[in-house]
């Protein structure tokens, strides 16, 4: 599509996006709570879609495709449904006793017409869960999917289309220089997930028309394999959260710090669990997702070269499969340690001391996800002398499934929080409201000030 095009088409469904929202219908709460019925019902019945687009973008099997994509969103609209009359309440607080005859509120009310771009990676999910917030806060959303995953793509606008009208909830597909047409409109916020480096971008352009955003990026989450942990529990459950979508997960485990008293058992236990789960032949297996695309492979592919091997390093360029690989002996400074590997690639450290590891942690940019095996006492000791966006001990991912969590990162890995209610806090404003009464009327306050001293001591 030619770009002027592009521009207007984009242009004339924001103008219509405004005016739907000045209107005030967005308002209502039966409004808001019909729009998300709508959406679960539309995705309940194109479920089958879902999942078969996902497999072909990704070779995400059914099972993963549930669990990690429809089963989240379908879980975070069932939980907006149950809770939003209670978010949509004034809150009653605490009032001065020298503001008499006075009483204080806060109200949240939607921020206006918004933009949420999503990444390739979760692309049904990363783009339907914030989705539900921005319904559930009463909002008119403009939607700007990657263009990466076009399967899913055309399934989720099919759900759009059949659950809204487009003055409400609009979906638009777009290459890089169509998304910086988008970016470059005034939005009344904008929520992005990505890379750090197209975070950068999002926040320019927002700076440009002071639009606040949310953005939710990633980085080089750290798991610690401690020495008096449960080794098989621990290899495989970072296994499972590893191998996720072929290691394309924001929060998987990115590197390993292992106990140097530990490291051979535990690299043994990541192998049987490996093959326990996806068998001896993972490029046969049917749940054992692909790499994105032909560049996303060739990137994977240089890291293999900055450490040994101890295990896998098996690919398929044909077939976009890179199987599960363990490397040891690799160096603080090599590429692997300063990108987000974002694929299905252990890294393998050693450490003595965990002060080492604290210290090596707290010198890189802030990680979206942190995450320790050993003594809970431990696990707590670390999580108090780090930062990052979230945490678990003794397991992975799993902070990112409770509804009843904030999600988000902090630093280079994100600003800003989502899932439950704090992601309809994230697309409203928190307005504060006093209400005074008239009967009674103090005049302490007013010029010429005859009452200043008592003012004084009351302040």
């Amino acid at each position: 599509m030619d770009m002027n095009d592009y521009k207007s088409r984009v242009e004339k469904v924001l103008t219509a996006q405004r005016l739907c929202f000045a209107s005030g219908k967005t308002l209502d709460i039966h409004f808001r709570l019909n729009a998300l019925r709508k959406l679960q019902i539309s995705i309940q019945q194109h479920e089958q879609d879902v999942l078969e687009a996902l497999y072909a973008d990704l070779h995400k099997s059914p099972q993963e495709g549930y669990m990690t994509e429809v089963s989240m969103v379908l879980s975070e609209i069932k939980y907006h449904i149950r809770h939003l009359k209670k978010w949509m309440k004034p809150t009653k607080h605490t009032t001065p006793f020298y503001m008499f005859p006075s009483s204080s509120y806060t109200l949240f009310e939607p921020l206006g017409v918004v933009l949420i771009m999503s990444p390739w990676n979760y692309p049904f999910q990363l783009l339907l869960s914030p989705l539900v917030a921005a319904i559930s806060a009463g909002n008119c959303v403009f939607l700007k999917p990657s263009p990466s995953s076009p399967h899913i793509n055309a399934v989720i606008r099919q759900i759009v289309d059949e659950a809204f009208t487009s003055e409400h909830i609009a979906m638009m597909y777009g290459d890089a220089e169509q998304t910086m047409i988008v970016l470059n409109q005034k939005f009344d916020f904008i929520f992005f997930t990505g890379s750090p480096s197209f975070g950068k971008i999002v926040m320019q352009c927002a700076a440009q028309q002071l639009t606040p955003v949310v953005l939710e990026l990633g980085g080089k989450s750290p798991c610690i394999i401690d020495k008096d942990c449960n080794i098989n529990i621990a290899a495989r459950r970072v296994v499972w959260g590893k191998l996720l979508n072929a290691g394309q997960t924001c929060i998987a485990p990115d590197y390993f710090l292992v106990h140097s008293d530990i490291e051979e058992i535990f690299v043994e236990a990541l192998k049987k669990n490996i093959t326990t789960m996806y068998g001896e032949d993972l490029s046969r297996c049917t749940y054992y997702p692909r790499i994105i695309n032909d560049a996303a492979m060739n990137r994977l592919k240089g890291y293999l070269q900055d450490g040994d091997v101890a295990f896998g390093g098996d690919v398929n360029d044909a077939e976009r499969y890179l199987g599960p690989t363990i490397i040891r002996n690799v160096k603080p400074n090599s590429k692997i340690m300063n990108e987000e590997i974002f694929g299905p690639i252990f890294p393998i450290f050693t450490f003595i001391r965990l002060d080492e590891t604290i210290a090596y942690i707290n010198a890189h940019p802030k990680p979206l996800a942190l995450y320790y095996f050993g003594e809970k006492k431990v696990g707590w000791e670390v999580i108090r002398k780090t930062s990052s966006g979230g945490a678990c001990i003794n397991d992975v991912i799993l902070h990112q499934v409770n509804n009843s969590l904030p999600f988000g990162g902090v630093g280079n890995s994100g600003m800003g929080k989502y899932h439950g209610r704090y992601g309809f806090e994230a697309f409203s404003n928190k307005r504060s409201i006093v209400k005074s009464l008239t009967a009674i009327d103090l005049i302490l306050k007013y010029p010429p000030f005859k009452y200043f001293s008592l003012v004084k001591k009351i302040l």
